[in-house]
């Protein structure tokens, strides 16, 4: 594998575990964020070997698709896209760290694992 998709890779299984351990410690806004950077930063290191540069977007959907993902990884790369601007901007008189809830997290943090396999097996 090329070093630099290595990099990516390697960075995006470093994202989950974090994101793993954040969920843990009861943090699941912190969570849910890094799973999504953990499938973006994943989309990237395939998108790196297959298109041979880098496309600096953070829509995990997009991403996808550019990568020919199957329909059932868009689909859960659609349902953690909104996380990335959800939790890291205040809105009105709501706290970020108050939009996600323990079950909402865990559901993203599976969907972001399952689709890390299937970049896996792509890689």
């Amino acid at each position: 594998m090329k070093r630099e998709i290595e990099v990516w890779w390697k960075q995006a299984e470093r994202d989950l575990k974090s994101s793993k351990n954040s969920f843990n410690s009861k943090d699941y806004y912190v969570s849910a964020l890094l799973s999504q950077q953990a499938v973006e930063k994943a989309l990237k290191s395939l998108y790196l070997k297959e298109k041979g540069e880098l496309l600096r977007i953070h829509d995990v959907v997009k991403l996808a698709r550019e990568v020919n993902a199957p329909l059932e990884i868009v689909k859960k790369c659609a349902e953690i896209n909104p996380v990335y601007v959800e939790v890291r901007y205040p809105e009105g008189n709501e706290l970020p760290a108050d939009k996600i809830n323990k079950n909402e997290a865990e559901e993203i943090l599976g969907m972001a694992g399952e689709v890390l396999i299937w970049i896996k097996k792509q890689l």
